[in-house]
């Protein structure tokens, strides 16, 4: 017997998140958390001026289909948002060789944090003196090629780091660029595995324990390198800047204490990244504009209450220019319904992806929507835990979302704002090959990463 008040109001219903609405249409977009220009025509998912089944008929799924268009339009409105920053794209979200590209015509500079990274970068004909290089644990070759490829700023995040740079800078006589990566004991309200400014965890130096004002010390006093400034990153997936406001008047004491004491006035202040982006409809991401309004304001404020001059500002967005410019498409697989406790049952959609093309839900618990992608419904929605292939129960894609009850093998799902660390993270598991990257703009599309083949997986399987 149907509730009046719905069917989730039946006896023995499976209840949703209290964030996740019954949609008044199972087949409309929500806006805020696809690219620009998707959109749905007679049911099927249009991106970048192309019909996605069309699309992914070519390349098969999953695939990452990524809107250039977009990508470019987010890329460029940091750049005008923050203008007088430097505005660090951070390539761990994702990178390749034409994103790099993209990123170096629309005027940002670039983080790397890997040798790999950098040989993208240096692929992509990217200006090495606007590159920055990150990691806790840099190899003396890593540092050693960063120095000597003139990369313009090395992150410097430990006191074994410390010594390497020295060292290499005087035995190869080349400057060495550096900043002091601080950790300001800020708890960013975000995933504890994603907080990265609080006191017990790996990045950074300490100023709460002299550690910090220590390194400066050190790499002012080293013959043949050059401190640029402090670096700052409190976490990723943030939606407010209380945090930044306690990291910047830390951060900002030191360097004052710096120039009191050391007698340098450091030119620069990185205050990084971690800018929120929307992934289902909780999530509500601030803009560039407003962003570069806030950050501003704080350190203006700090540093006139402190007597100093601002210095030169950076921050390093990755997920917020890359994440909503990127969907994944996946094929149906299989539909089950199971019973669950009280009489009420879930339905699993499996797709043809899963753990192997997007760590996120299973590492971080993270929240993801979907779409049906490729014909109109006029099922009832019903709610739905969209599942991976992997041999892991907790190989889920999208823990919740209102699909269309009719949704069968051979359909399309589209997971959108997917750009950001998906790819990136993908593995092999279960033997899986990771799905290509396909970019599409105006009605054109090209293949800008391929998708693995057996071959490419079995090289490095000696026998």
């Amino acid at each position: 017997m149907t509730h009046e008040a719905g069917w989730a109001h039946a006896p023995g219903a499976l209840h949703s998140p209290s964030w996740l609405r019954h949609p008044g249409d199972v087949n409309a977009l929500m806006p805020d958390l696809w690219s620009r220009t998707a959109e749905k025509l007679d049911g099927e998912l249009h991106v970048g001026g192309l019909a996605v089944p069309a699309l992914v008929a070519n390349v098969n799924t999953p695939a990452y289909v990524l809107d250039e268009a977009d990508f470019r339009a987010r890329a460029a409105a940091f750049r005008e948002a923050f203008a007088g920053y430097d505005v660090y794209y951070a390539g761990k979200a994702f990178l390749c060789t034409a994103v790099a590209r993209w990123i170096k015509e629309e005027g940002l500079f670039l983080d790397v944090c890997s040798d790999t990274e950098l040989t993208v970068a240096l692929r992509a004909e990217v200006e090495p003196a606007r590159i920055g290089y990150h990691g806790n644990n840099k190899t003396a070759m890593e540092l050693r090629r960063a120095i000597i490829s003139g990369v313009g700023r090395i992150i410097v995040d430990s006191f074994h780091e410390v010594d390497r740079i020295v060292s290499i800078a005087a035995e190869t006589g080349v400057p060495a660029r550096v900043m002091v990566r601080v950790t300001a004991g800020v708890e960013a309200h975000t995933h504890e595995y994603i907080a990265t400014a609080h006191e017990d965890q790996k990045f950074g130096f300490s100023i709460a324990s002299g550690d910090a004002f220590e390194a400066v010390r050190r790499l002012l006093a080293a013959p043949n390198v050059e401190l640029r400034g402090l670096h700052s990153h409190i976490g990723s997936q943030i939606f407010d800047s209380a945090g930044f406001e306690v990291a910047a008047r830390r951060v900002l004491a030191l360097h004052a204490r710096i120039a009191d004491e050391l007698g340098i006035e450091l030119p620069e202040l990185d205050l990084g990244g971690g800018f929120g982006i929307a992934y289902t409809s909780q999530d509500d991401p601030s803009t560039p504009e407003r962003l570069a309004t806030d950050l501003t304001r704080i350190v203006e404020h700090e540093c006139r209450a402190l007597g100093i001059d601002v210095p030169r500002l950076s921050i390093e967005p990755g997920r917020a220019i890359v994440g909503p410019a990127m969907c994944t498409v996946y094929t149906v697989g299989t539909v089950k319904e199971v019973a669950l406790d009280g009489g009420a049952t879930r339905t699993y959609v499996s797709v043809d992806g899963g753990m192997s093309d997007n760590i996120r839900t299973a590492l971080y618990d993270a929240d993801y929507s979907a779409t049906l992608a490729s014909r109109v419904s006029d099922a009832p929605a019903v709610l739905t835990r969209v599942v991976g292939k992997h041999c892991e129960a907790g190989d889920i894609v999208v823990k919740d979302e209102f699909l269309p009850g009719d949704v069968r093998p051979g359909d399309l799902i589209a997971v959108p704002a997917t750009g950001a660390y998906c790819r990136s993270m993908a593995s092999n598991y279960n033997h899986a090959l990771r799905p290509p990257v396909v970019a599409v703009k105006d009605g054109e599309s090209r293949v800008i990463v391929r998708r693995e083949t057996v071959d490419d997986l079995l090289a490095t399987d000696l026998g």
